[in-house]
């Protein structure tokens, strides 16, 4: 419903409601886009605030007499927003959205309707729901994506920093930092191989096998312990009981099997841990993406203080990236997480760069 003009609108009124329009226009764009690379519920729910957003638009519409002539072209973050749903309908453009409708300009808006203000909260709480999910889905891997890329840049700017203070080559700092690149990512890629397949293992050892109920067919129905099986399970004494009665008497009426299948209690071993070697190298190549920028400068030939500030340059920027990529997954100020990461580089590296000046000083 359109709310009644308290008194005739301004010139700048009607540019505030046309570049509401496109705004809205542009947000609704995002969700469709969002929709069109998702499926089932989340589909349904994107597409549902996209006709909202058509809601909002449709007002704008009506108070400013039908579509004008020129209209303002929508804000750098929904076109960037647009850009990026069009293209990876990534948990990176929910949680940008999530912080886009956390700052909605209706609660001062005299125009908007008290309907329109209400919808915004929603929104804003359905796109966190929805950037929740996603989060869920990837915080395993990014934990270890972040992990393993900050574990190379941090070690290895050390290492490179505090070698290079003790006043050795610069052939020497290369040597170092390329041992140090495949230490530290063979060391990264055996660990996560070790701690996969040590967890398949204990996972293996603990899944249930059917061999008891295949020779359900020459147990006593009324005297036998397959219930316990299923209590041992994890199952309540009634339902083991159950189960074991339904499967001795499909057994002994010359079925292996009931509908339900095989009772595990944990599943595929492989679905739930994934697969070793495929950890393995994803570690190593994480390690290895992030320890090769603190030795960029020396693969290039340069040398001395020119090297290093080189060097420090590199890892800030990735480090600042990692740490803004974490804010906004995170739904939090991507500048202070960026700044942290940085902080806490940088110390780790001054550190080692003061014991590196301290031992060449005594080496003289």
């Amino acid at each position: 419903m359109t709310t009644p003009l308290a008194a005739e609108p301004t010139a700048a009124d009607r540019r505030r409601w046309a570049r509401y329009l496109v705004e809205e226009r542009a947000e609704g764009t995002v969700y469709q886009r969002l929709a069109a690379r998702r499926t089932g519920e989340e589909r349904d729910i994107l597409l549902r605030l996209a006709d909202a957003e058509r809601r909002h638009e449709q007002h704008w519409l009506d108070l400013l007499g039908g579509e004008p002539a020129r209209l303002p072209r929508a804000g750098v973050r929904s076109r960037l927003l647009g850009w990026m749903a069009g293209r990876f309908g990534s948990i990176f453009v929910l949680a940008l959205a999530q912080s886009a409708e956390a700052r909605s300009p209706y609660d001062a808006e005299q125009y908007a309707t008290p309907a329109m203000r209400a919808d915004e909260k929603v929104h804003s709480e359905v796109v966190r729901g929805l950037a929740a999910r996603g989060r869920r889905r990837l915080s395993g891997s990014f934990r270890a994506a972040v992990f393993g890329a900050n574990d190379g840049l941090v070690s290895n700017l050390a290492l490179v920093l505090g070698i290079g203070a003790t006043g050795v080559g610069s052939g020497f700092v290369l040597f170092s930092g390329i041992a140090g690149l495949l230490a530290g990512a063979l060391s990264m890629g055996a660990g996560e191989f070790v701690s996969v397949r040590s967890q398949r293992e204990l996972l293996a050892a603990t899944e249930a096998n059917e061999d008891a109920a295949a020779s359900a067919h020459d147990l006593d129905i009324d005297e036998n312990e397959l219930a316990l099986v299923y209590r041992a399970r994890g199952a309540d004494p009634e339902e083991a009981l159950a189960k074991a009665r339904r499967i001795v008497t499909a057994a002994q009426a010359g079925v292996r099997r009931t509908a339900t299948g095989p009772i595990r209690t944990h599943g595929d071993v492989s679905e739930v841990v994934g697969s070793d070697w495929t950890a393995a190298i994803s570690s190593f190549l994480l390690f290895a993406s992030g320890a090769i920028i603190p030795v960029l400068p020396w693969i290039f030939g340069l040398q001395g203080a020119a090297a290093v500030i080189v060097a420090l340059v590199l890892v800030g920027i990735a480090l600042l990236s990692t740490g803004a990529m974490v804010g906004i997954l995170s739904g939090g100020p991507p500048l202070r997480r960026a700044l942290r990461q940085l902080a806490i580089g940088f110390g780790a590296a001054a550190i080692t760069y003061l014991l590196g000046l301290l031992f060449g000083v005594g080496a003289v």
